[in-house]
Order: structure tokens, then sequence, then C-alpha cells
């Protein structure tokens, strides 16, 4: 899977909900989005690369979108 691409998608959704007044709000849409949406080797490749790179490359809002509600994103949540 390439993580570039997939960094594209998930800053796309962040661009979203990035006008959302209510930042936390926000934040619970975009995992949410992430949960529903995409496929669970694609949010694994996504966590691996918080993990591994720190996230490089991904909104602060989505960054911190990930941190935040990483329990809602892995593969067996």
């Amino acid at each position: 899977m390439d993580i570039a691409n997939l960094v594209k998608m998930a800053n796309q959704i962040g661009d979203y909900f990035e006008a959302w007044p209510d930042q936390a709000e926000a934040s619970l849409e975009i995992a949410s989005h992430l949960r529903r949406f995409w496929a669970p080797a694609m949010r694994s490749e996504l966590l691996r690369h918080v993990d591994e790179n720190c996230g490089e490359g991904l909104k602060d809002l989505v960054l911190s979108s990930i941190r935040q509600h990483r329990d809602k994103l892995e593969a067996h949540a």
C-alpha cells in the first residue's frame, strides 16, 4: 500500500472536517470516517506510519484524531 496516497486521502478527510467549529467533534468524525470507509489493512498501514514515522505528512488535526481515537481504528475494533 502506498503510504503517500493514504496520507493524502487522510488529509483530504481532515480538510473537510477542519472547518467544523467544534474541533473535538471534528476529530471524532475523522476517526469515524476512517473506521467506516477504510479497509482494516489501510487503517493498519496508517497506524504503522504514525508509529514508525510520527505521522509525517499528516495534518495536525488528522494526526491528533488518529492518536486520540486509535482504539476505534485498530483492525480488531
